[in-house]
């Protein structure tokens, strides 16, 4: 992305200074590199570069400017943490596997991770076996998303979830399959689908 001259001396600046001192700047110390007297025009600069993804801000820091890498600012790793059945419940198996995914798939969520699909109930939904979907971790779901549910405390399934009255109604995407009803105290929410990586 573009940058206007003063962007591009800012951030030669932070980059200098980091180098040099192994921390970041203050505005105050960028714009007295710069000679620049105001601390907003400063910040209206760094406002910019963040904006287009060069540094970040980290809060709670006095010195709170770092630079974002080109890589760390595009994937990241997350847990594998099993095999899931899109099929009728299956027991969940760990691994001790990381996949990298896009960060922007998982920004702005609470806790995710990975599990491996094994099945062809959600495949309406386009999530095939072999497939790897991205879950928030969340023991609440609305109706119609879908979700990693686990029957009877053990066997763990991934299904559209419905509740009806005293019952929970877990769904396939498949012609051919019935849904799985069980009473509602017997199923636990344990994360909902956020994304899906198919590996060729």
């Amino acid at each position: 992305m573009a940058l206007t001259r003063r962007q591009r001396e800012v951030l030669d600046v932070i980059q200098g200074f980091i180098e040099t001192n192994g921390y970041s700047p203050s505005l105050e110390e960028i714009g007295g590199t710069l000679g620049l007297s105001s601390v907003a025009t400063v910040h209206k600069h760094v406002t910019h570069l963040v904006e287009k993804g060069l540094v970040r801000r980290v809060w709670n820091q006095n010195r709170s400017i770092e630079l974002v890498r080109e890589d760390d600012s595009r994937a990241l790793d997350l847990p594998l943490v099993g095999t899931i059945a899109a099929g009728y419940p299956l027991e969940a198996v760990p691994t001790a596997e990381t996949v990298t995914v896009p960060a922007d798939m998982v920004a702005g969520r609470g806790r995710t991770f990975v599990l491996k699909i094994q099945g062809e109930s959600m495949i309406d939904e386009q999530i095939r076996e072999g497939d790897y979907v991205i879950i928030e971790e969340r023991q609440v779901a609305r109706d119609g998303e879908t979700v990693v549910a686990l029957v009877d405390g053990t066997d763990a399934t991934l299904k559209r979830l419905y509740r009806e009255g005293a019952t929970v109604r877990l769904q396939p995407s498949h012609p051919t399959m019935p849904p799985i009803v069980v009473p509602a105290d017997r199923v636990t929410v344990q994360g909902v689908v956020v994304g899906l990586i198919r590996k060729y």
